[in-house]
């Protein structure tokens, strides 16, 4: 017999009033046992040990009684569930108070960490229960039933499945996802409470906004009424309610977030509502003012500064997010899954969304830094042939444009898939930053290991007014050392500077450091060094240049002749020349005196006795003449000229002269090649009589002309030429032939 679903069940007890057997449905108030479930309370912000005592005491209350609860049998814990209380007012206890991962708070107790991580466990174990239908076989809820049992009697509702997502999105997605879509699957009317939840978080953004004395598109223009509270500005709030309104718009952001990302189904309900254009309209009227409402206060509290600068930073960052989940899957996404023939609509609903929102200059920033609106672009490119150019074309110029001016940081997070899932900034964690590093996204892989490139100029300098604005203490030089080791993030100097959280290496340093200046590069002017340094043309080492010098093509006057008759360098190279004509081999003394005398009879002992014994030229058989007479000067040739001078070098010029008049000598450098070839035609004739081959009479085979005859020797030499052809050139064809048609190899 099958096993009957538990709404189907029903069971036969004894009446305790009368004693006597009854049948009652399975789901009834009598089933539930008798049970309080306390309420429960965060752990406390101080170390108080009383205080501390009193939570862990509630705490392991709580927990035990979610273990009894865990332990009951399928229909023992759902009439509890339904029937008590008690227990619904427990978890929406823990659900509202239990803190979030981006609360701050100060370093617990490692007991009041290991019990808040046991009632964490039991709570989440409670909802996935509660959010199923079928256990067993035999335990087992009709899932028509099922759906009314959870929307009546309100045990999940939208409020509840924000704070699971917020609460138990990290580390157990697939679990909550699964959860939270069988929920929306048996019982469809939860789309109709979140079509209604949606301007419900609107009117937070609107809250916000108006909290900040701020008016963004749609709002009420009405005017003030002269009883209302002056509006004051983020920059004019104490700093408690700026406090406040940072924190609500963190958690809101975080919250939000969280749930599209576990349930993007969600997406479409939420575009009912135009909330992507109204996204980016809050963004760019409140941020803006509240980082510089945060900027402004750089006097007052550094520690509370730094916590309001981290959490905003860390909406900006959820809010861009938010806004990337609705587009993937609104347009994207379907475009991906879908043909071509249907994604005309989808691509239609990107070129709209996206210009709904170019006038935000500032979230478009945020947004393409993230997520760069190019890539989307070009998959649009890809998959849809039939895509309005202008459109895009306008949509890119205009986020071209909101770059202008400021200094461009791209990201390089994973495209074309679900947004990933990010890990919230714990206490003490360094403000977030919207680029994807390893430290905020888990998803950036190997793109958060790239080295940071360095930066200079006019990049650098902004950066380092950028923490001076908002610290004026730090000397230049400090602030450049800071950068240089957090990778050039302005925003983390500042948070580690206020939180004195400085690397050891930096905490050394002198805060008053004042910057050194870099010399500049060396011109490439100054810096050249070629064969032209410092001449009389060289323009780059001298102010003034010999104009007349400077001649550009031939002179006015010139010929070739007058050129070549130019001797002037021809005169002055043979004063130079002559100059070392002059050999003297001694040189006289002057007077005749004693020191004359002494001259020409003084002896040197130590070179006579260093060379008497070697034989200098002893064996020679040149002459002593030969080694004692100076080779005489020689003018070289092209510095001789026929003008007669007295002396020996005119006799030896007229000796020349002489002998080329007797006649001109052979130059045998280029030979008459007519000798050569007759030359080589008998050293080839002698090499032939020596092989023995015969003359072939060339004359004899050509003949007469034709009709002219021919003589006796002319045919013989024919005849034996053609038998004897294959000899030498074709190798024996015509023998070889023959024998192929002697035997009948070939036909005749």
């Amino acid at each position: 017999m099958p096993a009957l679903p538990l709404d189907e069940l029903q069971i036969t007890e004894k009446d305790p009033k009368t004693g006597k057997l009854r049948t009652v449905p399975a789901l009834h108030p009598d089933q539930k046992a008798d049970r309080c479930f306390v309420l429960y309370k965060p752990p406390p912000a101080d170390s108080a040990a009383a205080r501390i005592e009193e939570y862990l005491e509630r705490a392991a209350f709580i927990a035990d009684d979610l273990d009894w609860l865990l332990a009951l049998p399928h229909k023992k814990f759902w009439c509890q569930v339904i029937f008590d209380e008690t227990l619904q007012k427990c978890l929406d206890s823990y659900l509202r108070y239990a803190p979030r991962k981006f609360d701050e708070l100060a370093a617990p107790p490692a007991a009041v960490v290991e019990m808040q991580q046991r009632l964490h466990r039991g709570v989440f174990l409670t909802f996935l229960r509660m959010s199923t239908h079928k256990e067993s076989r035999d335990h087992f809820i009709s899932p028509c039933a099922f759906g009314e049992i959870l929307y009546n009697n309100f045990l999940f509702d939208i409020p509840k499945m924000l704070d699971l997502c917020v609460l138990f999105g990290k580390g157990n997605g697939p679990l909550l996802q699964k959860m939270i879509e069988n929920i929306f699957i048996q019982q469809s009317s939860y789309y109709n409470d979140l079509d209604e939840t949606v301007p419900t978080i609107l009117q937070v953004f609107s809250n916000i906004l108006q909290q900040c004395g701020l008016q963004s598109e749609g709002a009420s223009t009405e005017p003030q009424r002269l009883e209302e509270k002056v509006r004051m500005t983020p920059s004019a709030m104490p700093l408690q309610e700026l406090r406040d309104v940072v924190l609500y718009l963190c958690d809101t952001a975080t919250t939000l977030w969280a749930f599209l990302d576990i349930f993007p189904l969600a997406c479409q309900t939420f575009q009912k509502h135009d909330f992507c254009s109204r996204l980016a309209s809050f963004y760019e009227a409140s941020i803006p003012e509240l980082e510089s409402a945060i900027k402004r206060r750089r006097r007052e509290n550094s520690k509370l500064l730094a916590d309001l600068w981290q959490r905003l930073s860390h909406s900006r960052k959820k809010l861009v997010e938010v806004f990337h989940i609705l587009i993937y899957q609104i347009c994207l996404l379907p475009i991906l899954e879908s043909s071509c023939d249907s994604i005309q609509a989808f691509v239609e609903d990107f070129l709209q969304l996206f210009s709904s929102v170019l006038q935000e200059k500032r979230f478009l920033r945020d947004y393409d830094e993230l997520f760069p609106v190019a890539d989307d672009v070009s998959l649009l490119q890809q998959a849809s042939s039939a895509l309005d150019e202008t459109r895009t074309a306008y949509i890119l110029q205009a986020v071209e444009s909101a770059w202008e001016g400021v200094n461009r940081k791209k990201a390089s997070p994973v495209k074309d898939s679900p947004p990933c899932e990010a890990p919230e900034p714990g206490p003490g964690a360094a403000p977030a930053r919207l680029k994807m590093d390893e430290e905020e996204d888990e998803c950036a892989g190997a793109a958060a290991a790239v080295p940071t490139p360095r930066v200079s100029g006019v990049q650098l300098n902004s950066l380092i007014s950028q923490v001076k604005d908002l610290l004026p203490d730090l000397g230049e030089g400090f602030i450049l050392a800071c950068l240089e080791h957090y990778d050039y993030s302005a925003e983390q100097v500042i948070n580690n500077v206020l939180e004195e959280r400085l690397a050891p290496a930096l905490s050394s340093l002198d805060r008053t450091l004042n910057r050194q200046m870099q010399p500049g590069p060396t011109p490439l002017v100054n810096s050249r060094h070629n064969v032209f340094q410092n001449d009389e043309f060289d323009v780059f080492s001298r102010d003034t240049v010999d104009l007349s010098r400077v001649q550009k093509g031939r002179r006015k006057g010139e010929n070739t002749r007058s050129l070549l008759n130019d001797k002037r360098m021809i005169q002055a190279q043979r004063e130079r020349y002559r100059l070392y004509s002059v050999v003297v081999d001694e040189v006289p003394l002057q007077g005749g005196g004693a020191e004359a005398q002494l001259g020409r009879d003084s002896y040197e002992d130590e070179y006579d006795d260093t060379y008497d014994g070697n034989q200098v030229g002893a064996n020679d058989a040149d002459s002593d003449d030969e080694l004692i007479t100076r080779r005489p000067f020689t003018t070289p040739q092209v510095l001789r000229t026929k003008v007669p001078h007295e002396g020996p070098d005119d006799e030896e010029e007229e000796e020349e002269e002489e002998a080329e008049e007797e006649g001109p000598k052979p130059d045998h450098f280029v030979q008459d090649p007519a000798v050569l070839r007759e030359r080589a035609e008998a050293q080839r004739m002698a090499y032939l009589a020596r092989r023995g081959y015969r003359h072939d009479s060339s004359s004899a085979v050509a003949g007469n002309p034709r009709g002219h005859g021919q003589s006796r020797e002319t045919t013989q030499e024919r005849r034996r030429k053609e038998a004897h052809k294959g000899a030498r050139a074709n190798h024996n064809r015509r023998l070889m032939a023959d024998r192929k048609r002697t035997k009948a190899m070939i036909p005749s």
